[in-house]
């Protein structure tokens, strides 16, 4: 008898894990953003030659600097 009822909740507990529980989903935005952070491009400063991403440049006069400061400084 304990058999049979062990039997039963182990079918069920199979079919719960196999068809309805449902495994997260990530959603597109989720995924341009891992994919954004593991493509950024790294670039070197023009004055202090320290290497930085690209989202946080600063663009004076064609060129790529790391902060305000290494702007004004501009060799």
């Amino acid at each position: 008898m304990i058999l049979k009822i062990l039997l039963v909740i182990g079918v069920i507990a199979l079919v719960y894990f196999t068809l309805i529980k449902k495994k997260p989903s990530i959603d597109k935005s989720q995924k341009e953003k891992k994919s954004d952070k593991i493509g950024s491009e790294m670039i070197e400063c023009s004055v202090c030659g320290i290497y930085f991403d690209l989202d946080d440049a600063f663009l004076s006069d064609a060129k790529y600097y790391c902060s305000k400061e290494c702007a004004k400084k501009k060799n």
